[in-house]
């Protein structure tokens, strides 16, 4: 799983957002928007994903202060999650992650307006929505991201 943060300026006001990606299908297996870019808002983000999804073996992220902090470190180290950060020769560690928050920013916030941080959360809601369940990749034999995570879990059970 991937996981990383990304800021978006609403009004003068700076909301972050934070996403669980599943590397292999290209799956949102959670998200959450903050006011604050803290570790106990990014670590929910992940208990949200693991208690809906089950715990990874691995975690990617940004390097930067919350992914090296011990609030955040601890919680993933007390599940056995190996914690990967991108850095000298590890640019594919969080390489998802940047293509998504691209594409969300490119087609979706760019043009987008909103007044509130519930307006840019609905926005988001139903561009991850599609991005999941509508939206083919290529990469995934133009299948949808749902489609290659939820057929993964029923071969694995």
């Amino acid at each position: 799983m991937e996981h990383g943060r990304h800021v978006r300026a609403d009004g003068g006001r700076h909301t972050c957002l934070t996403a669980v990606i599943d590397w292999h299908s290209r799956y949102v297996v959670s998200w959450r928007l903050s006011d604050t870019m803290r570790a106990r808002e990014v670590i929910a983000c992940a208990r949200d994903a693991f208690e809906a999804h089950g715990t990874p073996s691995a975690m990617s992220s940004d390097q930067g202060s919350v992914f090296g902090s011990e609030d955040y470190v601890s919680p993933l180290a007390s599940r056995h999650v190996e914690q990967s950060m991108d850095g000298r020769a590890r640019w594919a560690d969080n390489v998802l992650m940047e293509r998504w928050s691209g594409t969300l920013k490119s087609e979706c916030l760019r043009n987008a307006e909103y007044e509130t941080p519930a307006q840019l959360e609905a926005i988001i809601r139903r561009f991850v929505d599609e991005y999941n369940d509508s939206r083919p990749h290529q990469s995934l034999g133009y299948e949808t991201p749902s489609s290659w995570y939820f057929s993964g879990i029923a071969h694995a059970a």
